[in-house]
């Protein structure tokens, strides 16, 4: 597997000891306290606290009581980068992935203009290459500016660097378009990324159609609307032997849909986000249009069948969907706002708080979850061992903090978590080998030896 599809602001690698820190990472087995060393932005060496000693200048990194964990990766963010730079860029969005543990980030292509083009894919590529503070993926649009109709130039859009492929923000309507799609990935290569919904069924609805939609008096979007295409395109994921994900899955009919085309032998994954395995659409009673997104929060039902999912890898990651909006954007009533909330600042804090902290899935779980997004599209997963570049997030378990209580590092502040208390802080990024992210915390001097 290789990065050359990731692109990122290189900056001097990493020259620093991570001592004494709680070091996680279930894929290598490591979950006891250790000293790190990374030099040259790789991990150099690993040993029992106060057992490593650096040679030459090296920051020295006092993280005795906080948790290492391997960098997560985002299958799933908005960046609006180009055409929507108000609302977030590739630097803002890049530094709040830095500033939530994330080492890699995959952009979606509806953009202004959309991702359609290699010669706009590779303008992005170029703009990452001098403003990302982590490395980004792109997943390139499947139709011609998102209109469901005349396929992309895909091979063109793989040769400059495209990832993968969605229309996400809209479905694929027409089946026998995605299937001529899906004949044309395996000739291209790359992941076919979904965003499953049907519109005949969502129409104008706001939010979950259900017992508080009608409380409300507002138009809701039935769980059917995205369950029927999951099962769909599930069916033709088999029948064309293609690779496809199944973005923002929200409701357990989809986790039905999905778990018969994964035991037909279909070759499909799926994502989750935190709003929806943290939130339901209770919260939708205060019209406060930060709990307005697409798929809409839904019921506890759903919301405990996506958690087990999780728990149990029929769902194999977490992605945000990080969807920024300006202010005036959002403060508008509810059935006007746009959907979506952001989401890379508080991931992490969320799922720590909401899910590890009752018991409802393990740590090494999540973090596993958290990492897994990048095997999906081919790149390497972060692990913590020699010789592996440093893809790590220092966090502080024991520390709470106010979402949103000292602004957020993204443009936007639309954050459906704004004004919790959660715990979980990160205090520390390397991606790709580079110090991409810190929070203030004792740090001795370097160390001359």
């Amino acid at each position: 597997m290789s990065t050359e599809r990731l692109f990122h602001h290189a900056v001097r690698p990493a020259e620093l000891l991570i001592r004494g820190a709680h070091v996680l990472d279930p894929r290598t087995g490591l979950d006891e306290p250790h000293d790190v060393l990374i030099r040259e932005g790789r991990i150099a060496e690993l040993g029992s606290p106060e057992s490593v000693h650096p040679a030459g200048e090296t920051e020295i990194l006092d993280a005795a009581g906080k948790h290492l964990f391997p960098g997560f990766v985002d299958p799933h963010v908005h960046l609006r980068t180009p055409g929507q730079e108000y609302k977030e860029n590739l630097e803002t969005g890049t530094a709040a992935a830095a500033a939530g543990g994330f080492c890699a980030v995959i952009a979606m292509p509806n953009t202004d203009p959309v991702v359609d083009d290699a010669a706009i894919l590779r303008s992005l590529t170029e703009t990452a290459r001098r403003e990302a503070h982590v490395p980004v993926g792109f997943l390139a649009a499947i139709t011609r500016g998102l209109g469901g109709t005349e396929l992309t130039e895909m091979a063109e859009l793989r040769d400059a660097g495209a990832l993968g492929f969605t229309d996400d923000g809209k479905p694929v309507v027409s089946a026998g378009t995605l299937r001529k799609a899906l004949q044309y990935q395996r000739l291209s290569g790359g992941v076919i990324a979904l965003h499953e919904e049907d519109p005949e069924l969502s129409r104008a609805g706001a939010m979950h159609e259900g017992a508080v939609s009608a409380r409300l008096g507002l138009a809701g979007i039935p769980s059917l609307s995205e369950s029927t295409m999951v099962a769909r395109d599930g069916a033709l994921a088999i029948y064309e032997d293609a690779r496809v994900h199944f973005q923002h899955l929200s409701c357990v009919e989809s986790v039905a849909a999905l778990k018969h085309a994964k035991d037909a032998g279909a070759r499909v994954s799926a994502e989750v986000c935190p709003h929806h395995l943290t939130l339901t659409a209770e919260e939708v009673r205060t019209l406060d249009s930060r709990f307005k997104m697409n798929p809409p929060l839904r019921t506890e039902h759903d919301r405990r069948a996506l958690v087990e999912a999780l728990r149990t890898g029929l769902i194999d990651c977490v992605a945000t969907d990080h969807a920024p909006h300006a202010g005036h954007e959002k403060e508008v009533p509810f059935e006007q706002a746009p959907m979506g909330t952001i989401g890379l600042e508080t991931a992490f804090a969320a799922l720590f708080t909401e899910l590890v902290g009752p018991g409802e899935i393990e740590l090494a779980t999540l973090i596993e979850r958290l990492t897994a997004g990048a095997a999906l599209y081919g790149l390497p997963v972060p692990r913590i061992a020699p010789d592996e570049t440093a893809n790590v997030t220092l966090v502080d378990l024991d520390a709470r903090f106010e979402v949103g209580a000292e602004g957020y590092v993204s443009r936007s502040a639309n954050c459906c978590f704004d004004g919790r208390t959660f715990q979980g802080k990160v205090l520390l990024t390397v991606a790709a080998g580079m110090v991409a992210f810190r929070a203030r915390m004792p740090a001795e001097a370097p160390a001359f030896r």
